[in-house]
């Protein structure tokens, strides 16, 4: 992954912050809270110490924390530590809200882990861990609760070398320390056997760069080893440092007592400054762009209260107000978004709203609730008109339930839960979507490739911008990005894919961004119909500590849960065994434990990610999901004929796209297929005259804008600006054809009468038959229309998808460009003239091209469309349909009803 802060280490313009951020993170009843409690007194920032128990801690404001006795939601308080100025943010310890503790994880600079000396390295502390080495976080551990009968210091840390990391050091130790630290570092052990010992500064790199876990133990109760343990960390804590170019990162969205937005970050750089605009920050698909977004206060939290500042600098972690289409994990500036969270929920459960209530109102309302707690993941489902939510465990509907009765008053129940599955593919496949009923127009073609177990999505693009102009290749990527797409198998979230655009197509009047995004969603949906697609389902990592004697039934009962396990390790008297099983099979499994065991056993696991499902077809067939049926979620494409449109099943798409497909067979690898694309990009550069290259040719045929004309230069365009005189053989380059536009207009029966009507409107039908005219003969097309009548007119050259269209300056006539153009063009390239001007034809003849009547042109193009159509099994649409005409008869009831 990626990590914000050896991001910044190349960087020259750093500068040392003034700022710490530490988080304190632990296994619920570790004692996490009465740890922060005591950080707090002992550094003078609260007058009395708080318990949990007597509901009065400075950090567990909310009155469900009270209730409970746990950490909900991470809270902020400032404090000074050493000399240091440190933000202290307690997290949640529980299971249920782990996903709020990883968010904060965003913006630590260091953290400090506590467990209990009276229950060791539990699971969920294993968790904690693997994520702060995923952030890059370097950690203190401060093994909590030393005054309980039983616990050992030395077999503590031997616990914590064996089931953490072996970089774990005994700093409350003073024996043997300086050799300790010198063991980590080559260099710092040499200069150590010579006699010198690693200095203060030396440590803190090495903790820094997390070679070295200082470990501290005492009682948070009783206020043993706090004061030591704040000295350590005032002494090897030290400063990060940040660039002079502004950024930030957000790492929670919550809402004050009114009902005010917060945004809540940590500045990584700059200066953060109340009425800072913050349009010019904010990337191209954050909501609000554009919209005049600035801060309206910067507050500075401390439990449940706060103070209002002007500025915050680097370092600093603050609450503001003012900001809205923000959310968690977003960057700021030069940030770039965090990766994705690896704690979800592997639940989903259907929100059983009270009688008489509006379903959709509330949907509406709890997707508000989602800005705070994403990984709910609020869904609609349309078909039945429910709303699902994904939910960690018990507590956290508990907790739910009050939320939304105390923000909505509504008191609302959840459903039993079910797994939450997701879906990949195999291989790599091409989906297209097409959206054109009248007047709107786009076309997108996404590659879909496989990727690697727990890489969710990524998304890219490889298209031309020859092509597709950059802007509409950037909407394309953010309508990818917004929408969680639903795969065709049981309707679960897709993953584990990357989805590049390699092609696509915009009209210049009529196309619109929410072309695009029906065109997008069609693509990714097309392509999943097309792909040999894969459930999957989360998977347990787990570890069972059972007496010996029964070690033999937990490897049968493992076994039957569809699961794998290494080797037991036996020890005198129990035994352990670890390895990974389905979610849906271990659920339950730890009372089972106890209940055997009669108590004496110990089991524990954490979320391994997604593996493919041990049982697809039972749980395919139980969702019951059409997927041609998902009416929210169609793979079929909208193409228009004569006016009208009309929708194409996914499986004849390709039979009716306008952009020439990769063939991606099912037995191609994907280097082949890479290549494929590579082959066709050149081809497409090739065939379509570049934009620079027509500008030159227009130049050459008016002159540079401000200057006079001079006479005609009797030589032949060899490349941009090199000229080959007359008489060198000339060479047979690409093939041209030029149309004079309303020469062919008023010689066709259709465009005539069209033309009589609107004369706009001729034009842009020629415009669209000679774009399929030109992807199917793949010679470059420019079309001329006279404009001379336009007084100042200086002329003008425009891209309309694969041609090139002209429209003449003032006083000059279509005929006299194109007589020009081909003096300049036929001596070294193929240029045919279509038009039935008869002078023209003579004079276009001496000049060495080739002429075309509109007849033959006409006949040519409907020749074309014949072969196309031949190149197919089934025959071509009917030639007049309308919008609604494919539109099954449910989907048209329920549009009468919103009419």
């Amino acid at each position: 992954m990626e990590n914000t802060s050896e991001n910044r280490t190349n960087r020259a313009d750093m500068r040392p912050a003034d700022h710490l951020c530490v988080g304190l993170v632990a296994h619920v009843d570790a004692g996490k809270t009465t740890l922060a409690e005591g950080i707090l007194y002992t550094t003078g920032q609260i007058r009395k110490l708080g318990r949990v128990d007597h509901r009065d801690a400075f950090l567990d404001t909310d009155q469900m924390e009270k209730d409970r006795g746990i950490t909900i939601f991470s809270k902020q308080a400032e404090t000074v530590i050493g000399d240091k100025k440190v933000t202290l943010l307690d997290t949640p310890g529980h299971v249920d809200f782990s996903a709020e503790m990883e968010r904060t994880l965003q913006v630590l600079d260091y953290a400090v882990l506590a467990i209990s000396g009276a229950d060791g390295v539990q699971g969920h502390v294993e968790t904690l861990w693997h994520l702060l080495e995923r952030y890059h976080i370097p950690v203190f551990l401060f093994v909590n609760k030393m005054d309980q009968e039983g616990t050992d210091e030395r077999t503590l840390m031997e616990e914590l070398k064996k089931r953490l990391s072996d970089e774990c050091e005994d700093f409350s130790d003073p024996e043997d320390f300086e050799e300790r630290m010198a063991l980590h570092d080559e260099a710092l052990l040499e200069r150590f056997l010579e006699g010198e010992a690693p200095g203060e500064e030396s440590v803190r790199g090495l903790i820094r760069e997390r070679r070295i876990f200082p470990c501290f133990f005492g009682s948070a109760l009783k206020m043993e080893g706090v004061e030591e343990f704040l000295q350590g960390l005032g002494t090897y804590m030290e400063y990060p440092r940040y660039p002079e170019e502004f950024g930030a990162r957000v790492y929670k969205i919550t809402r004050d007592t009114s009902g005010q937005r917060l945004t809540h970050l940590k500045v990584t750089g700059g200066c953060l400054r109340v009425k800072m605009s913050m349009d010019a920050y904010m990337s191209d698909s954050d909501t609000g762009k554009g919209a005049g977004q600035k801060v309206d206060q910067i507050r500075i939290y401390a439990g449940n209260s706060f103070q209002t500042v002007q500025e915050a600098g680097p370092g600093v972690v603050c609450a503001v107000t003012g900001l809205l289409g923000t959310h968690s994990g977003q960057g700021l500036g030069y940030e770039t978004a965090s990766v994705l969270p690896v704690l979800e929920p592997v639940l989903t459960y259907r929100v059983l709203p009270p009688a008489a209530c509006d379903v959709h109102g509330l949907y509406l309302k709890l997707k508000t609730l989602e800005e705070e707690i994403p990984e709910l993941h609020i869904v609609w489902r349309e078909e039945t008109k429910e709303i699902h939510t994904q939910i960690m465990g018990e507590v956290q509907i508990d907790v739910l339930k009050s939320l939304i009765r105390e923000r909505f008053s509504a008191a609302v129940s959840f459903d039993e839960g079910s797994i939450v599955y997701k879906e990949t593919i195999e291989d790599a496949v091409e989906g297209v979507g097409h959206f054109e009923p009248l007047r709107h127009y786009a076309e997108v073609h996404l590659l879909l490739e496989p990727g690697e177990r727990g890489s969710g999505l990524e998304f890219d693009t490889a298209c031309s911008r020859d092509m597709l102009d950059i802007n509409w290749q950037r909407l394309i990527l953010t309508h990818l990005e917004e929408k969680q797409h639903r795969g065709v198998l049981t309707g679960a979230p897709i993953t584990d894919m990357k989805i590049t655009l390699i092609a696509g197509r915009a009209h210049q009047k009529h196309t619109e961004g929410g072309d695009f995004r029906q065109a997008t969603y069609r693509a990714v949906r097309q392509g999943l119909m097309k792909a040999r697609s894969v459930l999957l389902e989360p998977w347990y990592e787990f570890r069972i500590e059972v007496p010996q004697e029964m070690i033999g039934r937990a490897m049968t009962d493992v076994q039957r849960m569809n699961g794998r396990f290494e080797s037991p390790v036996v020890g005198e008297e129990t035994a352990v065994l670890t390895g990974s099983a389905p979610v849906a099979s271990m659920q339950g499994y730890m009372r089972e434990v106890l209940s055997y065991t009669g108590g004496r056993g110990r089991f524990s696991c954490r979320l391994k990610g997604y593996e493919p499902c041990h049982n697809p077809e039972e749980v395919i067939s139980a969702a019951r999901y059409d997927p041609e049926g998902d009416l929210e979620n169609p793979s079929s494409s909208v193409f228009c004929s004569h006016g009208a449109g009309f929708v194409v099943p996914w499986q004849q798409v390709e039979e009716y796209m306008h952009v020439e497909g990769m063939d991606t067979g099912e037995e191609k690898p994907k280097e082949e297929l890479l290549t494929v694309l590579e082959e066709r990009k050149r081809r497409i550069h090739s065939e379509v005259i570049d934009e620079e290259e027509l500008k030159s040719i227009f130049a050459r045929t008016y002159g540079n804008a401000g200057q006079k004309r001079t006479r005609w230069k009797r030589t032949v365009r060899t490349s941009p600006d090199t000229y080959r005189a007359k008489g060198t053989p000339k060479k047979r380059g690409r093939e041209y054809l030029l149309v004079d536009g309303y020469n062919i207009i008023f010689a066709w029966d259709d465009l005539k009468e069209l033309a009589e009507e609107n004369i706009e409107a001729a034009r842009n039908k020629l415009m669209d038959v000679l774009c399929d005219y030109q992807g199917y003969r793949r010679m470059t097309v420019i079309l001329v229309f006279d404009a001379y009548k336009v007084p100042g007119n200086p002329g003008e050259v425009q891209k309309y998808h694969n041609i090139h269209v002209v429209y003449t300056r003032e006083a000059e006539t279509a005929d006299q460009y194109i007589e020009k153009t081909v003096h300049d063009m036929a001596r070294e390239h193929q240029v045919t003239v279509a038009t039935s001007d008869g002078m023209e034809q003579i004079i276009i003849m001496g000049q060495g091209a080739r002429r075309i009547s509109a007849r033959d042109l006409l006949a040519e193009i409907r020749e074309s469309r014949r072969e196309l159509r031949a190149l197919h099994l089934d025959p071509a649409p009917k030639m007049k349909r309308y919008l609604l005409e494919d539109v099954p008869p449910e989907v048209l009831e329920d549009l009468k009803k919103k009419e």
